[in-house]
C-alpha cells in the first residue's frame, strides 16, 4: 500500500470521528507554524475553548519549517504546514483540514490579465524586467517574493520548476498579507498568494487581482473542482501518535463542526 494511500486512509479515519465530549479538556495546547492556516487554526481553537473553559490553546505563526522544527523540538504540541510532507520528514504524521491554492497576484492598475507559465518564470529570474515586454506599461517589474521557510514558496518553485537562490527577488515577504500590502501598494508589483486570502481582500477593495494559470482562473471554487493546478492541503503535523488533547483538536478540526470556519478562511473543506 502506498504512502498516499495510508495517509488517505488516516485522513478518512479521523475526518469520520467525531471529537470526544466524554469530558472536558484542560491545559495549554501550543500550535506553531504557517501563516496560512494560523487564522483558521485560532478560529477552531476558540471554537473549541468555548466548551472547554479549562482549556488554552496558543497558535503562532512563523511559517511552515517553524511548525516541522517545534513539533521535532517537542517546542509544540501541533506544527502548522501549508504543504505535502517532504520526503525527510517521514518522522511525522500530516492530517489534513482543509486545501487551498496559491494564486499570481497584480495590482489592478496593471493591464496585464495573463501571463503564460514561460513569462512567469522569466520574469521571476529577471529574464524579462519590464511589463511592456509582456503587453503592459512602460514600467520595470517588482518581484515579490516568499521567505526560505515558507511553504507558499515551496509550492511555487516546485509547480515552475525554479531555484529560490535563481529568483532575481526586488522584495522578500513572510506572511500573505504582507505580499497582499506589497502588491496593493505598488502599481508594478508581481506576488503569489493564498487565492483564499487574495479572493477575500479583492472583495474588500484591496486593488488586487488573480491571474488564471493555463486558463483557468484562480478560484477557491476551482480549487475545490480540482480545475486549478496550483494547489496544497493544509496540515496539522505531529510527531507521535495523537492522543489526548491533541488528538481531540485534530479530531474536532477535521470534524463538520468547523467546516463553517473553514469557509469563512475562504478554503476547501474535506467534507
Amino acid at each position: 500500500m502506498s504512502f498516499a494511500t495510508l495517509t488517505l486512509l488516516a485522513v478518512t479515519a479521523f475526518a469520520a470521528e467525531e471529537p470526544s465530549t466524554a469530558a472536558p479538556l484542560s491545559g495549554q495546547l501550543t500550535i506553531t507554524g504557517a501563516s496560512t492556516i494560523a487564522p483558521l487554526a485560532s478560529e477552531i481553537g476558540k471554537r473549541l475553548e468555548e466548551t472547554n473553559p479549562d482549556l488554552r490553546i496558543d497558535v503562532q505563526t512563523g511559517g511552515s519549517a517553524r511548525g516541522v522544527a517545534d513539533v521535532r523540538a517537542g517546542l509544540a504540541a501541533i506544527g502548522l504546514v501549508s504543504r505535502n510532507l517532504k520526503d525527510d520528514e517521514t518522522d511525522l504524521t500530516a492530517f489534513t483540514i482543509a486545501r487551498d491554492g496559491v494564486g499570481i497576484i497584480l495590482n489592478t492598475d496593471n493591464p496585464v490579465s495573463v501571463l503564460t507559465d514561460e513569462q512567469i518564470v522569466d520574469i521571476y529570474l529577471g529574464k524579462i524586467a519590464n511589463w511592456k515586454d509582456v503587453g503592459g506599461k512602460d514600467a520595470p517589474i517588482t518581484v515579490v517574493n516568499k521567505a526560505e521557510g515558507r511553504s507558499t514558496l515551496d509550492l511555487f518553485t516546485n509547480y515552475f520548476k525554479l531555484k529560490n537562490s535563481d529568483i532575481k527577488a526586488s522584495v522578500v515577504i513572510g506572511d500573505n498579507q504582507q505580499g497582499i500590502k506589497t502588491v496593493a501598494g505598488n502599481h508594478n508589483a508581481i506576488g503569489y498568494v493564498s487565492i483564499g486570502t487574495a479572493e477575500f481582500e479583492s472583495e474588500q477593495g484591496t486593488p488586487i487581482k488573480l491571474l488564471p494559470l493555463k486558463g483557468v482562473a484562480a478560484s477557491v471554487e476551482n480549487v475545490r473542482n480540482g480545475t486549478f493546478s496550483l494547489a496544497r492541503p493544509l496540515n496539522l503535523v505531529v510527531k507521535a501518535a495523537p492522543e489526548g488533547t491533541v488528538k481531540s483538536f485534530i479530531d474536532f478540526a477535521q470534524s463538520k463542526d468547523v467546516r463553517d470556519l473553514v469557509k469563512e478562511q475562504f478554503f476547501v473543506p474535506l467534507q
